[in-house]
């Protein structure tokens, strides 16, 4: 991939900035509804099934918007759809607050599903245009840690304002604060040279992204392993207050694991850099840390045995922090690997395999628990990423480059 022409320095890192912000809210808006899942279970009379349905109406949004927003962003370039993206998820998320129903609460989910998505097809996008080689790793770490920070952010942000002013404001308030990012965002970020109805004749199409093998792999790769990181969001939280006894405002502990996941996810990027302005190729120095990550994930195994809370939240601060480093590299990969013009809705069918695991989680996750305990989904997700890599490596290997 060549080095991409780039603007001034300052606006190239304040775009880097203004992705970091977007995924702090795309994070946010998503976590709420785990955070105060007791609570609105309770209010709107919904067990753990009708939960894990909620759940997947978000994923099945999600995966339909990774599928085709590549499309949109083909059209209309990465600043535009960004901003189309974001605008539309938070209002989704806004309107979560006046549901009334679990098919309400569902339809608003599906909404927000619909519209996330496609925030993070637009960002590696943005990122392969305007940084080099060596710069991605980190920027992409930088941005996809704004998940985590949002996450970290969600259980403090959410249960304040749901005991200051009940649930539902707690949506509200964070949809709204979408509509003020709109504003530097749009006044910042350059429209893209190659965007628009222009160029819709150089367009990628649907043979020649599924030709790719490296689309295959990638796609399989999250298939196997993004589950893992839904469950730690969606899940792990009612894990804690059903077997390890912690009150909801106790949940608040979720912004350690968070964290955890901070570090991993701009340390993996800045260490996979380093690795490629030493002289390592792009796709040599990611697998690397992919490999670092799938020692690191299994760990999660062990959280059913321990004794503690304290070391409850250890092992997965292990576990969600190795995930990190794998995330950061996988999405890194993709953009070196990927030619710029295929980049878009290839990663979009790549990202529709985070979706299609996460629905698998839900389902398989809900009936295990309604049948045994949380203790086989800890095991499970331990053989995932070291599966996940050797599948990349033996498909990679038999690339010629």
């Amino acid at each position: 991939m060549s080095e991409p022409a780039a603007p001034q320095p300052w606006r190239r890192w304040a775009i880097a900035a203004m992705l970091f912000l977007a995924a702090v809210l795309n994070y946010v808006d998503r976590t709420v509804l785990s955070i105060l899942a007791p609570t609105i279970q309770s209010d709107l009379g919904i067990d753990d099934a009708g939960y894990a349905r909620i759940n997947n109406a978000f994923l099945v949004a999600y995966t339909l918007s990774y599928i085709l927003s590549g499309r949109v962003l083909d059209r209309l370039g990465g600043t535009l759809s960004m901003a189309g993206f974001l605008g539309f998820w938070s209002l989704a998320n806004a309107l979560t607050g006046f549901a009334g129903s679990a098919s309400q609460l569902g339809a608003t989910r599906f909404l927000l599903g619909l519209g996330e998505a496609g925030g993070w097809t637009a960002s590696p996008k943005i990122v392969g245009r305007w940084f080099s080689a060596a710069e991605r790793g980190f920027v992409v770490g930088l941005y996809t840690a704004g998940g985590t920070v949002g996450a970290t952010i969600a259980p403090l942000l959410s249960l304040w304002l749901a005991n200051a002013y009940g649930w539902r404001w707690a949506f509200i308030a964070t949809g709204a604060a979408g509509v003020a990012w709109l504003i530097p965002w749009l006044l910042l970020a350059p429209r893209d040279r190659d965007g628009g109805s222009a160029t819709t004749d150089v367009s990628a199409t649907w043979g020649e992204v599924l030709s790719q093998r490296v689309v295959w792999l990638l796609l399989v790769a999250r298939l196997l392993t993004d589950g893992v990181w839904y469950f730690i969001q969606q899940w792990f939280p009612k894990y804690l207050a059903a077997e390890r006894g912690y009150a909801q405002q106790e949940l608040s502990i979720m912004w350690m694991i968070y964290l955890a996941a901070d570090v991993g996810l701009i340390g993996g990027g800045l260490l996979s850099g380093w690795l490629v302005a030493r002289g390592r190729q792009p796709a040599a120095a990611r697998l690397a840390m992919m490999a670092v990550a799938a020692v690191l994930v299994p760990i999660a195994a062990l959280i059913p045995s321990v004794g503690s809370r304290e070391a409850t939240i250890a092992v997965a601060m292990v576990a969600a922090f190795g995930h990190a480093i794998w995330l950061t590299n996988l999405t890194s990969l993709a953009i070196d690997a990927i030619p710029p013009r295929l980049l878009a809705t290839s990663f979009g069918v790549i990202a529709g395999g985070s979706g299609l695991g996460g629905i698998a989680m839900n389902m398989l996750v809900a009936d295990t628990v309604q049948r045994h305990s949380y203790a086989p989904c800890f095991l499970a997700a331990a053989a995932l990423h070291p599966l996940a890599i050797a599948l990349l490596v033996a498909g990679l290997g038999r690339r010629p480059r």
